[in-house]
């Protein structure tokens, strides 16, 4: 049967002033005429045994309280092991319940992430990637087993100073972390050459900047890609080649039977058609070779409005905007020429001449140099490859024209991109780092 606190006090004090009116009216019985004397002997029984009363009461809920204060204690410390118990039915009952139930919770939920952790630590341990959390002030936090093997022959490495280790590193590594930011870096020369990429991000984390550093061994990636690009460059090449060398054999061939039947009216025509494949081949390996060969940039400041006119005299395109009023510092030829290039691709789109546009602006700390056109665009498969050397769905082309771009806009600090345009058409963007020191050699 559920008894309410409030049904059990009422009852109780009810309970109490029955007993003293009772007392009361025995005492007025025995002692007429007295009333003083009654009301003093009334309190002096009811009192005491109302406070023994309900203190009695009280005592259990009193340990209630503090059983509970003691798990909320607990529950903040991490410990969900607690549950307490209420033998009364009441609304005791229910709170206790409730807090069992919200103990129970926040077991499983501790539970869980005990085992996520446990997941997580086991794939950081294990993966081939070094990782390296370092504080603000030096030390390091946390290192798995690859940046354990690489910086302390195994050992464990946190609460060591960064700087500490780097000085018995190899120099490449160093030199990388002295650097800042991310990068790629080889130690070893030859057959033992290793190449490493270095991922750097700064974030806070329990109020205190911290840096993850992240090594990963890209070698064998390298020269797996590497043997994939030299396969698709001697395909391309080899392609190429035959298509120009079997049609130049074919009209020597040619040439030779009219020679010796004297028949050398057609001669002119012959010759000019080897000149025609030869000047082919030649532009179609100095592409290959310019994009193989192609320098680190100078550096040297440059008007927009200057280059932009020396742009004007090579090709046909419509200056759309207002050019940036400051100077910039790029390598005029190169940037030359990867427009002249994204000019010549917008025009062979099939766009019409007076649709292709070029437009210059700055955006904050970047510029932002778009070529557009009004042709048929790129399919997603075209958009996914288009920037990947020898890739053309051109019948004639090389794949070098948007590749050659994109490593010219590297080479910058900068990247392209390319996008479909609404209405038809498609934008190239090149973006470059508005503030590049000028080169002072």
């Amino acid at each position: 049967m559920r008894l309410s606190l409030l049904t059990r006090w009422s009852a109780l004090v009810g309970t109490l002033l029955t007993v003293g009116i009772v007392i009361a009216l025995a005492l007025d019985h025995y002692l007429p005429g007295r009333p003083l004397l009654v009301l003093g002997v009334c309190l002096l029984c009811v009192v005491p045994l109302s406070v023994i009363t309900i203190r009695a009461q009280l005592r259990p809920i009193v340990s209630l309280y503090r059983a509970l204060a003691g798990t909320v204690t607990s529950y903040r410390d991490g410990d969900f092991s607690f549950s307490l118990h209420w033998p009364h039915d009441d609304e005791l009952s229910e709170l206790v319940a409730a807090h069992n139930a919200l103990g129970e919770v926040l077991r499983e939920q501790r539970l869980n992430l005990v085992q996520r952790e446990l997941l997580l630590d086991t794939m950081v341990q294990n993966t081939p990637v070094a990782m390296l959390l370092v504080a603000d002030a030096g030390p390091i936090v946390y290192a798995n087993v690859a940046a354990r093997h690489m910086l302390g022959a195994g050992r464990k490495l946190e609460g060591h100073r960064l700087d500490a280790l780097l000085e018995s590193a190899k120099a490449p590594l160093r030199d990388a972390v002295a650097r800042g930011g991310d990068g790629l870096f080889t130690i070893g020369e030859g057959d033992e050459e290793e190449v490493f990429h270095l991922a750097r991000r700064r974030f806070h984390l329990n109020g205190r900047r911290h840096e993850l550093l992240l090594l990963r061994q890209l070698t064998l990636e390298l020269r797996r890609q590497e043997v994939q690009t030299w396969k698709k460059v001697i395909r391309v090449i080899s392609h190429e080649l035959n298509n120009s060398l079997a049609p130049l054999a074919s009209l020597a061939h040619s040439g030779t039977e009219l020679v010796r039947r004297g028949q050398t009216e057609r001669l002119p025509q012959i010759l000019a058609t080897i000149e025609e494949r030869t000047r082919h081949l030649e532009g179609f390996i100095l592409g290959y070779a310019r994009f193989a060969k192609l320098p680190a940039p100078r550096l040297t400041p440059h008007a927009w409005p200057a280059f932009v006119a020396g742009l004007a005299g090579q090709a046909t395109f419509r200056l759309e905007g207002t050019l940036p009023p400051e100077t910039a510092a790029f390598d005029a030829a190169q940037l030359q020429q990867a427009l002249l290039n994204l000019l010549k691709n917008a025009h062979e789109s099939g766009s019409p001449a007076d649709a292709v546009a070029l437009e210059i602006r700055r955006a904050q700390d970047t510029v932002r140099i778009e070529v557009r056109d009004r042709g048929p665009g790129m399919s997603d498969a075209v958009l996914t490859n288009a920037l990947v050397p020898f890739y053309s769905t051109k019948r004639s082309g090389t794949g070098l024209g948007l590749a050659l771009a994109r490593e010219i806009a590297e080479a910058h600090g900068g990247r392209i991109t390319l996008a479909n345009r609404d209405g038809g058409g498609l934008a190239v963007t090149l973006l470059l780092p508005a503030e590049r020191r000028a080169d002072t050699t």
